[in-house]
């Protein structure tokens, strides 16, 4: 059983929790993810690492109340137990496998949408802590929907609050924020690295190819059973075969196929679709026998 030490809500419907999981908390890096489940009839959440603490051997969660499953994770309070809590899964973060000279020379942006926020700023802070300070742009569609704003600006450069309605910070969606850091403050970045819903990811990467800013976008929002074995989570990249959970969830945005991810999605949710998906797709439907390798 794994315990919640801690419980807060950050904004409506969206909470963090702080998960007692000393083996995961041990050999987790950012950009992963964990399943969790709450007894042994629940579903199966996947949810990417938002921070960790391997002294105390802990892992914090943030999620947002979609469905029954989450909603019933939402009632859980601090001294409950998860009945699984498994991971890490996925691959780490590409800042983990440069060099320290190769991170000191480049000028990162992240750009995090709503509870995108969360698998953001692990990777904030593992730079700050290997001395590279970033920039980085807050989404959402009001001021109440911002979450981790000051754990943020403890880790990053700046820090840049952007919302729909203009109730805090720039009045605007993420695109309009940085086309002004690039054309009004001439701000220049050799990489971005974008998380958050499909449709923000797919605008942040045709803004950023233009530039010619390479970009890495997180595929976690298409990823249901996080094996790779139900096909929720396939996609195409570079017009190659990958699933989030197995390959990634961290792609290039330039490669990825937003469009066909989108509508994929949409399918997955019925039944009638999954049988459509499934005769299209054929023994690509699913991935648990890397065929996406192939």
């Amino acid at each position: 059983m794994y315990r919640i030490v801690r419980k807060e809500r950050l904004a409506d419907n969206i909470y963090l929790m702080d998960v007692e999981a000393k083996r995961v908390a041990k050999s987790c890096h950012p950009g992963q993810f964990v399943i969790v489940r709450i007894d042994e009839k629940g579903e199966r959440i996947p949810l990417t690492i938002c921070d960790y603490d391997r002294k105390e051997g802990r892992i914090t969660i943030v999620f947002q109340t979609v469905g029954a499953s989450t909603k019933m994770m939402a009632e859980l309070k601090e001294g409950d137990s998860f009945r699984d809590f498994t991971g890490p899964l996925g691959c780490p973060s590409e800042l983990t496998t440069m060099t320290e000279e190769d991170l000191k020379s480049r000028k990162i942006l992240f750009v995090a949408g709503g509870v995108g926020t969360a698998p953001v700023y692990p990777q904030v802070k593992w730079l700050n802590e290997h001395g590279v300070k970033a920039d980085c742009i807050i989404g959402a569609r009001s001021g109440n929907l911002i979450i981790l704003e000051e754990q943020m600006r403890q880790e990053a450069a700046n820090v840049y609050i952007t919302t729909d309605d203009g109730s805090r910070g720039f009045k605007g969606n993420v695109n309009d924020k940085i086309k002004e850091l690039i054309e009004n403050e001439h701000k220049t970045y050799d990489l971005v690295i974008a998380i958050g819903p499909l449709i923000m990811m797919k605008f942040v990467s045709i803004l950023t190819k233009s530039y010619h800013i390479p970009t890495i976008v997180s595929m976690n929002p298409i990823m249901v059973d996080g094996t790779g074995m139900c096909g929720a989570c396939r996609l195409s990249v570079g017009g190659k075969i990958k699933f989030a959970c197995v390959d990634g969830p961290e792609f290039d945005g330039h490669l990825v196929d937003f469009d066909q991810a989108m509508k994929r999605q949409q399918m997955y949710m019925t039944e009638e679709g999954r049988a459509k998906l499934r005769k299209i797709e054929g023994d690509s439907f699913q991935g648990g026998c890397n065929l996406c390798n192939e």
